[in-house]
């Protein structure tokens, strides 16, 4: 059972192979568009620029779609998000932009629970492209799938301006450079209507697995702020993972919140 817990305020933890820590002080730890006076330069870049392209073609070229699991926990976490019952939406139904859609593994659960949504989807892998245009059921209808690299495309080139109900990023900006972050944000912030919500799941401080970065509440918080949303939902959440093979026990930590673009 997952419980909410309150952990401190750092963006990320030292990787175990000893590469680039992103360190916050109390002072500035609100402050990403200034990541590089912490210690994170133009040095560190390639490991998060075009270059990680190669690693996720080769990845998903491996393993295809059956790494990841579907995340049918979206509909029991954000349910009323994607349903389309809200008297205030068109009739045809709500607008979704996933990014990062990998395998598929978010947007197809979603579509096959709610029959009216209509799912715009983004990544940066054209391996991952293939495998959801493929895959049995691709709809091409309901679905605009897309190779777009959200860190320095706009989005705009692929979608209306404020035509979009809500945006998922499940577990995608830990993947993401900090200096990049405040951009994927404003890119997010133009395609979504007015009061469009923005759900986020994603590694938190103390996480057990080797990602990018770790977030904290108030990071996380800070970061929507100043890229013009307000927060609906946040909260942090801890699971012990068990590993009964090799006997060992993991600490299984993420973020889960809901961020509303402000109308202007």
């Amino acid at each position: 059972m997952a419980v909410a817990t309150t952990l401190p305020p750092v963006l990320c933890l030292p990787f175990p192979d000893g590469r680039t820590v992103f360190s916050l002080s109390s002072v500035n730890r609100f402050k990403p568009l200034n990541c590089k006076i912490h210690g994170f330069g133009d040095i560190d870049e390639h490991y998060y620029s075009r270059k990680s392209l190669k690693y996720w073609d080769m990845f998903y070229k491996r393993h295809q779609n059956k790494f990841f699991k579907d995340r049918h926990y979206l509909e029991k976490d954000w349910g009323k998000y994607f349903s389309d019952s809200d008297d205030a939406v068109s009739a045809d139904g709500k607008v979704l932009l996933e990014v990062g859609f990998g395998a598929g593994n978010t947007i197809f659960p979603l579509m096959a629970a709610y029959p009216m949504l209509f799912v715009h989807a983004c990544d940066f892998s054209t391996e991952a492209l293939n495998l959801v245009k493929y895959h049995s059921n691709f709809d091409g209808k309901r679905m605009n799938v897309f190779v777009c690299d959200v860190t320095n495309e706009e989005l705009c080139n692929k979608i209306l301006p404020s035509s979009v109900d809500l945006v998922t990023l499940i577990f995608m900006l830990s993947a993401v450079s900090p200096n990049k972050m405040p951009f994927v944000l404003q890119n997010l912030n133009k395609i979504l209507k007015p009061n469009g919500h923005v759900l986020v799941r994603d590694y938190a401080v103390g996480d057990s697995a080797q990602c990018s970065f770790y977030f904290s509440e108030d990071f996380l918080s800070n970061l929507f702020a100043e890229a013009g949303f307000c927060t609906v939902d946040l909260d942090t959440y801890c699971r012990q993972i068990e590993n009964h093979s090799r006997n060992l026990t993991f600490d299984r930590r993420w973020v889960r919140a809901i961020f509303k673009k402000i109308d202007s």
